[in-house]
């Protein structure tokens, strides 16, 4: 257990807050296309299906 701790730490890094919102400013659109797309919806239609088999 102190093993995954210790692999943990090792990839801590902070990254300044204009980063992050530069890479979310490109992926986002991103992640729109992909989720507009046939395959996309297909998808999250089989993911939402899955989800209600667990709550059951």
């Amino acid at each position: 257990m102190a093993d995954k701790e210790i692999r943990q730490d090792q990839y801590d890094i902070e990254l300044p807050q204009s980063i992050i919102e530069s890479f979310a400013r490109f992926l986002v659109p991103e992640i729109r296309k992909y989720y507009d797309s046939e395959q996309g919806q297909q998808e999250f239609a089989e993911w939402q299906g899955a989800q209600e088999k667990h709550k059951k």
